[in-house]
């Protein structure tokens, strides 16, 4: 069995109601919800939340609801420790039925498509070895490089020392010169369930994932943590979102 499982919670103090913003008429959540009930290969679709109107919105699409207990519905929470109570619960729903792979969302990323979960879903076909497939995209103007923190005096300072890139003299600001930069963009992660059995062995800092982890490449994917984000996740789901041609 395959199944997808979705994550939002109803507190966030940064941009409340975020999972419900709208984005091109719909509420931000109801795009990863649509998007895996489109995949033809996940078998069961669940959403785990302690918001009303997210339970409510995945109701209406025929959602499985796992309610999430309070001490996995603060801000103190992780979303790897809610993964697990999910995926905990799925599995006592569902005793006759080994589940094979968990495809994972969050409700505030809308920057995923029905190819790219199966292309992650393929690659853990055959790729026995992987332990997890997920959406990257390319954002080389982050470069760690490029980080700074604040110092005592309120200076700024390299995040990181810049002998972790080599011989600091052959450094520029040209944003390509250290190599494509990557990041794990929340729009989607595929992967098997050990990852969530075994959660204390994966990479940080998203410990779902295992340590073994294969790219789904996409462009500007990105969760909304800020208000900025919308109208550029706007553009995405204008451009690539992909459930319409598939239904």
């Amino acid at each position: 069995m395959i199944v997808a499982l979705l994550l939002g919670r109803k507190g966030s103090r940064g941009f409340p109601g975020k999972n419900t913003v709208p984005i091109l008429g719909r509420p931000l959540a109801w795009y990863p919800m649509q998007t895996a009930l489109a995949v033809k290969e996940i078998d069961r679709v669940y959403l785990s939340t302690d918001d009303p109107k997210l339970m409510q919105i995945a109701d209406d699409l025929g959602i499985e609801i796992i309610e999430r207990p309070d001490h996995l519905a603060n801000d103190e929470a992780l979303g790897e420790h809610a993964y697990v109570h999910g995926y905990e619960e799925i599995k006592r729903r569902n005793p006759n039925h080994p589940i094979e792979v968990m495809v994972l969302l969050f409700c505030n990323a809308a920057t995923v498509s029905v190819r790219a979960i199966r292309q992650g879903i393929t690659l853990l076909n055959g790729q026995p070895s992987m332990d997890s497939a997920v959406t990257v995209s390319r954002y080389n103007m982050w470069s760690p490089l490029r980080a700074r923190q604040l110092d005592g005096e309120g200076r700024l300072q390299p995040f990181v020392p810049f002998e972790v890139f080599g011989d600091p003299k052959t450094l520029n600001c040209d944003r390509d010169s250290q190599g494509d930069v990557w990041y794990a963009d929340m729009g989607c992660s595929v992967v098997r369930p050990h990852c969530l059995e075994n959660l204390d062995t994966g990479l940080l800092p998203q410990k779902w994932m295992g340590q073994k982890i294969a790219p789904i490449y996409q462009e500007a994917g990105c969760d909304i943590d800020y208000e900025w984000q919308v109208p550029v996740v706007e553009w995405w789901v204008q451009k690539y979102w992909d459930v319409e041609y598939e239904k």
